[in-house]
């Protein structure tokens, strides 16, 4: 998709760079995003490129993934020579010949369907990947690597938990197979921390909540991409569950604004939540505004329909955003303003 030619995603992209405290710093800088062509990767390079294209910025941006036909068709209609196709999975040596200054690792099976069809690949991607680009770092003049991370690090919560700080460690199964992705997400974790104690790399963690966007995978079979999908089909919209799961949401331009801010300014070694702390409801809700804005029916299904491979572990996720917002970046867009410019956006490339 050219997301280029909507007004709102460019509008969105100039916004979001002007959340992003001392963005100035990056200027003549070079940056390593792995997960280039995924939902937060892939808004990142556009932040940066637009940054190069509105201010002159000279970001030399290295964007990998594992197919360059997919870095084509994400990015094609704003190829320049400031940004560079890297094609290679992070399980792999990193092959890149050139020094970074900076890297943002969001290469990482993200979504239930990949969790129960490959959950191998999705812890592997974290640990094996994440010490692969912590070793590229290191031979490399890495100033900074940022790993991006997911609140489901948190596990289980207690019923006297109203929202996650990062300091807060819960239940996890490690006999879960869904497991994969949070147990996977904290090892990568300690491999920053004990990475940059034993070999002095500067590292930083991302914590996101529940990020949506316009430029999801179409492989993404998250509940709110779902009924986003459906609604712009103009399909009616069906929860296969309760509803009643209580989330943080945040819409990709504030996400990928918080992430920039969390590079720049975040303390090394420390993990920071990304989240709007205005920007919490139920997925029933979360639904519910989906089909008042697409003027479609709302049908809650059977849960006992769901399988356990695409459940959600968690029924309440809500992170504090405090920390984070003490860097200067606070969350933009409501629920409501998100999913608007969501399907604006969406229209726009009709």
């Amino acid at each position: 998709m050219n997301y280029y030619q909507s007004n709102t995603y460019l509008h969105d992209l100039k916004t979001a760079l002007g959340d992003v405290p001392c963005m100035e710093r990056l200027k003549n800088r070079s940056i390593l995003v792995t997960g280039a062509s995924g939902l937060i990767g892939s808004y990142i390079v556009d932040m940066l490129l637009a940054y190069n294209r509105l201010e002159n910025a000279n970001i030399t941006i290295y964007a990998l993934a594992r197919s360059t036909e997919r870095l084509n068709q994400r990015f094609g209609d704003a190829k320049t020579k400031k940004l560079i196709f890297v094609e290679q999975d992070v399980c792999d040596e990193i092959a890149l010949e050139a020094d970074v200054d900076y890297i943002i690792h969001a290469a990482s099976n993200a979504h239930p369907a990949a969790f129960s069809s490959d959950p191998v690949g999705t812890i592997m991607s974290n640990v094996l990947g994440t010490e692969n680009l912590l070793r590229f770092g290191s031979a490399h003049k890495t100033r900074r690597l940022l790993f991006i991370s997911t609140g489901e690090v948190y596990g289980q919560c207690d019923e006297n938990t109203d929202a996650f700080r990062e300091d807060y460690s819960g239940y996890v199964d490690p006999l879960q197979a869904r497991s994969c992705y949070p147990t996977g997400k904290r090892a990568a974790e300690t491999l920053c921390v004990t990475y940059s104690e034993q070999y002095g790399l500067d590292t930083v963690i991302a914590r996101p909540c529940h990020c949506y966007g316009p430029n999801v995978t179409s492989t993404d079979n998250r509940a709110t991409v779902q009924f986003i999908n459906k609604a712009m089909s103009g399909e009616d919209i069906v929860i296969q569950s309760t509803g009643k799961q209580l989330r943080s949401y945040c819409y990709i331009a504030d996400c990928a604004a918080a992430i920039l801010t969390i590079l720049l300014l975040g303390r090394s070694g420390e993990a920071y939540n990304v989240a709007n702390s205005e920007a919490m409801v139920t997925v029933g809700e979360f639904a519910a505004i989906v089909a008042s804005q697409s003027g479609r029916a709302l049908i809650y299904a059977h849960p006992e329909k769901v399988t356990d491979a695409t459940k959600k572990p968690l029924i309440r996720q809500v992170l504090s955003a405090e920390k984070v917002e003490k860097l200067g970046w606070k969350g933009r867009y409501s629920v409501e303003e998100g999913i608007t410019h969501t399907m604006h956006i969406l229209n726009d490339l009709k």
